[in-house]
């Protein structure tokens, strides 16, 4: 059974990948409309894995004995300054939920919640991967540049990478 401290921020949890979904469609929007179709395409892939990231807690929660609670999120930006910054966002996000998860980890652990521990440990290590994505992304845009025909380059490889994954 799932104690009430550990479902209340596990339900925190299901907000903040509920956010991330949200951001990285809007993101996609964006780069779309820059006609970024690689980063377009790499965002909206990255949009649904969140969403399954937060389907995989809502059933976690349910299935241990809590009330997993979906609510409405707060919009996100919709405008950057490049595709630096996209990224830079996109990163800080990343390092954000990264954060929250070791928070959910402690938790468990002093909790003696060892279902729970063990539950995130794959989000231990998706966080990871997450984080090397997003910093590996970022070294491309800075060894391509961002402007004329490396952009385009730059795009297609980023559309590339999410392919790989």
């Amino acid at each position: 059974m799932l104690n009430k401290k550990m479902e209340t921020a596990l339900n925190q949890q299901i907000i903040k990948e509920f956010y991330a979904s949200s951001s990285y469609l809007s993101m996609a929007s964006w780069a779309e409309t820059k006609s970024l179709r690689g980063c377009a395409s790499f965002f909206n892939a990255q949009s649904q894995e969140e969403r399954g990231h937060m389907q995989k807690l809502v059933q976690y929660i349910n299935q241990s004995g809590g009330h997993a609670l979906v609510p409405a999120v707060q919009e996100p930006p919709a405008q950057y300054n490049s595709l630096a910054d996209l990224f830079e966002t996109s990163l800080k996000q990343e390092t954000d939920v990264t954060q929250a998860v070791h928070k959910l980890v402690d938790l468990a652990l002093t909790a003696k919640d060892y279902a729970s521990f063990h539950f995130l440990q794959w989000y231990v290590g998706e966080q990871h991967e997450e984080e090397n994505l997003f910093r590996t992304i970022l070294d491309l845009i800075k060894m391509g540049g961002a402007d004329g025909k490396n952009l385009l380059l730059v795009d297609r490889e980023i559309g590339q990478i999410r392919q790989q994954k």
